[in-house]
């Protein structure tokens, strides 16, 4: 299982393709739009991608956009920043739950 934010989400899909790996599920939250960056192939393995509507790195058409490049559920959080910590965001169980989504 991986959890990757931000440009971690684009370091696990350039990884995914390189690699087969014994990856079940990854769960990739507020991924920047990078274009020339960012591959465009779907993943190999289950995905939730978790997109902010104010997100100041992505627009939500553009995190939507990567989760049908890459095969990913897309999951619409509102209006939250870059889940971050300067978006106020410590523990989130909001993110538990997704990936108990993803483990079931």
């Amino acid at each position: 299982m991986l959890i990757a934010h931000s440009a971690g989400c684009l370091t696990v899909a350039i990884w995914a393709t390189r690699h087969a790996g014994p990856v079940q599920a990854a769960l990739l939250a507020t991924p920047p739009w990078v274009p020339e960056l960012t591959p465009e192939q779907k993943l190999p393995f289950r995905s939730l991608l978790v997109a902010s509507s104010n997100d100041p790195h992505a627009t939500l058409e553009q995190s939507e956009r990567l989760a049908r490049d890459w095969g990913a559920e897309f999951v619409d959080a509102g209006a939250v920043g870059h889940l971050d910590s300067a978006s106020g965001f410590g523990p989130w169980p909001q993110g538990e739950k997704l990936l108990q989504r993803l483990v079931d």
